[in-house]
């Protein structure tokens, strides 16, 4: 608008002045009216060109979270956020689509979204975002959500001896309430209308600022505590947070209650509403992320300890480290690890682990006997790998005991699998095609050996220090590996599957490369 244009329109406006006087433009001096101009007008238009000078988001990352909040949620948030980090990302979406899960973890991962201060965090709800994922949403600066998707319904529950489902005491909602509260609080939302997403018995009412006109939502607690209860006026009572039911709102109604800053139906309209220079850029699942989670199934936890338990039997069997020592420590290796990642393992079931392992080698090479020394490093690999398999240490719940009691079927399933494999292993250790390549044959009657199906003559000085039919003295008790005296001579030995007790008279009866196989028998040593 040029000024010929201009002058006339504001030469018939009125403005209003302290004390309640209005003043019409045209009675103004041309002094008056540039000191108008600069008092009013300039801060309008210097807001103006701040908003317009606002700069977009240049980059933004967008995070999937899908299904139950767990620790493994956790985790998995904490390495993406940490991706999107060193990318120079300063816009993270979360894309949340879950019916809740774990209140600690949810607690968490909103701490976590509320402290993060190098990018501007959005939880984009397209679905449902339920008990801990709302939790989790209060964390982030902004909640935008689509139309029909559903929000909130937060109450803590926990499962009772006869699997039913119950409210949690009034000792842990009074915590939460609190806690969301402060979450709310935070990003500006009201704290009631959080609140009565985990008490089902707060009424909210919707309150206006008679002299500002601005509205907001309180609680009866929160009116009756008003410093100045004259300045506001009591609405209606919020109907979704009625008495006996938990606050839960769709995507429209939680724009209306300030929960949610606007509705967004796709994530075109994401990147169109933050003016992003590029489309978001998707930190999908990665293959450690898949590995993480597959090393966590209960299947394949209890196959690593077959496995390694089965590899460390060999190594014992056959001393050095090999194939068998190799083998199992990438079997505890992997397990631990997908428990660090997963976020129910820490240093702490690394030394239990380790202490385990060094009792039981006390046990069988040290200290003759099964006592003490044996039991306590049985209990500390079965602590170790419990506490390894959950994110709890005090069962506190019928969730806690379910999955204490998966974590001990896992254990003991795998030890009896591994027992029977052990029998099978001590009685054909030399005929199964997999182990006949690691070692030499026995043996034959004619003074040849066997080596890999064929035979050939026994070299006279290759000749070990016992032959099969030599008689000797189990010097350690031998479960089934340990010591044997041979003419004066100490000498690893393993047994053909049965408990010799330190003393006892043994016979070799199969000589396998370096492995030396004894049995018990009756009668004084020749």
């Amino acid at each position: 608008m040029n000024a010929r244009l201009y002058l006339p329109l504001v030469s018939k406006l009125t403005i209003s002045v302290p004390g309640g006087t209005r003043v019409c433009i045209s009675h103004l001096s041309s002094n008056q009216f540039l000191a108008l101009v600069l008092l009013f007008g300039l801060p309008v238009l210097c807001c103006q060109a701040q908003q317009q000078a606002e700069p977009a988001c240049q980059k933004g990352v967008l995070i999937e979270l899908r299904g139950i909040v767990s620790p493994r949620m956790e985790k998995y948030l904490e390495r993406k956020l940490e991706r999107a980090r060193s990318l120079g990302a300063d816009l993270v979406v979360l894309d949340i689509d879950s019916p809740g899960g774990y209140l600690d973890s949810s607690l968490n991962i909103a701490a976590r979204l509320r402290d993060l201060h190098w990018a501007h965090t959005v939880a984009y709800v397209p679905r449902e975002a339920l008990s801990g994922a709302a939790i989790l949403s209060l964390g982030c600066d902004e909640i935008v959500m689509a139309a029909n998707a559903r929000f909130g319904d937060a109450g803590p529950i926990f499962q009772g001896p006869d699997a039913l489902f119950r409210h949690a005491p009034e000792k842990i909602r009074s915590d939460l309430a609190r806690q969301v509260r402060d979450l709310a609080e935070a990003k500006g939302r009201p704290p009631a209308l959080a609140e009565a997403m985990v008490d089902m018995n707060l009424a909210v009412y919707r309150m206006t600022n008679t002299q500002t006109g601005d509205v907001t939502f309180m609680s009866e607690h929160e009116i009756r505590n008003l410093d100045d209860p004259k300045r506001w006026t009591k609405g209606k009572l919020v109907f979704e947070s009625r008495e006996a039911k938990f606050l839960e709102v769709n995507g429209r109604r939680a724009v209306e209650l300030q929960l949610a800053s606007a509705v967004v139906p796709d994530r075109a309209a994401l990147d169109a509403r933050y003016r992003l220079q590029q489309p978001l850029i998707i930190l999908s699942r990665s293959g450690v992320d898949t590995a993480v989670y597959v090393l966590n199934l209960p299947i394949v936890t209890g196959l690593l300890f077959v496995v390694g338990l089965i590899a460390l039997y060999v190594e014992v069997s056959a001393p050095g480290i090999g194939v068998g020592g190799l083998t199992a420590g990438l079997c505890f290796t992997l397990f631990f690890w997908s428990r660090f990642l997963g976020g129910t393992a820490g240093w702490l079931e690394v030394i239990l682990f380790i202490a385990g392992l060094v009792f039981l080698g006390i046990e069988l090479f040290v200290i003759p006997g099964f006592g003490v020394a044996g039991v306590t490093g049985l209990l500390l690999l079965l602590a170790a790998v419990v506490m390894a398999s959950q994110s709890h240490i005090i069962t506190e719940s019928s969730r806690d005991l379910t999955t204490l009691t998966n974590s001990l079927l896992v254990v003991f399933g795998a030890g009896a699998v591994f027992v029977a494999a052990v029998a099978v292993l001590t009685r054909y250790y030399g005929s199964i095609p997999l182990f006949n390549r690691l070692v030499l044959q026995a043996p034959t009657g004619d003074g040849q050996q066997v080596v890999d199906g064929g035979a050939r003559p026994m070299d006279p000085a290759s000749d070990g220090p016992v032959q099969i039919g030599d008689q000797g003295i189990a010097e350690s008790p031998l479960r089934p590996a340990g010591k044997a005296i041979f003419h004066n001579d100490y000498i690893d030995v393993v047994t053909d599957g049965s408990f010799v007790e330190a003393g006892r008279p043994v016979r070799v009866i199969q000589i396998q490369g370096n492995r030396i196989v004894v049995r018990e028998f009756e009668g004084a040593s020749e």
